[in-house]
């Protein structure tokens, strides 16, 4: 193994988190995968239903929780690096702020459905609500439960001491940017 630098906050180089949440990340992506296949194979047998689904999404929802996202894996990570290289005391701050994006994805999603189904498009409307509903809710799903491992973060930071384990915070923040992938890639 290879080490990083002579810095001794750095000892060699190694896949960050435990290897069990790339195996989850991994299985999680082809799932997703898999979604976005089927939603392929959908759009191209109707791409006029598709189509008219797709004009009637609000694309500020969309780039508005982009943005949220987006921000809240740079929190994270300036999270994960105060905690390696000696700034342990900003370590709470940057992963509240980054539940903190998390919740606001949340509520801005909720305000998002509710103006599909005021609207009367819900899950039935058709094949192309079908899937926006099954993959932005599983997507949902993971926010929630980032939201919750980031927030657990955020308080286990406050109490750690030095040496502590990295790897737990490593394999919350792989977790979260895989929840921001997976955006980026439903967004469009």
């Amino acid at each position: 193994m290879e080490t990083l630098s002579r810095n001794p906050a750095v000892a060699t180089r190694r896949v960050p988190g435990a290897e069990g949440i790339w195996v989850f990340v991994a299985f999680d992506m082809l799932f997703f995968f898999l979604l976005f296949m089927l939603f392929m194979t959908g759009r191209r047998a109707a791409p006029e239903v598709y189509e008219a689904g797709r004009l009637t999404l609000d694309p500020n929802y969309g780039g508005i929780n982009t943005l949220i996202l987006l921000t809240s894996s740079m929190l994270v990570v300036l999270g994960v690096d105060a905690l390696k290289f000696g700034r342990r005391h900003l370590a709470p701050a940057f992963f509240g702020l980054a539940a903190a994006c998390g919740l606001a994805f949340i509520v801005s999603k909720i305000f998002e459905y509710r103006a599909k189904f005021e609207a009367g498009i819900g899950l039935t409307t058709n094949d192309f609500f079908m899937y926006y509903f099954i993959m932005t809710g599983l997507h949902l799903g993971h926010v929630v439960v980032g939201t919750g491992i980031i927030t657990v973060l955020a308080l286990k930071s406050r109490s750690e001491r030095p040496g502590g384990n990295l790897a737990i915070y490593e394999g919350g923040a792989t977790y979260w940017h895989m929840v921001e992938l997976l955006w980026v890639c439903l967004f469009p």
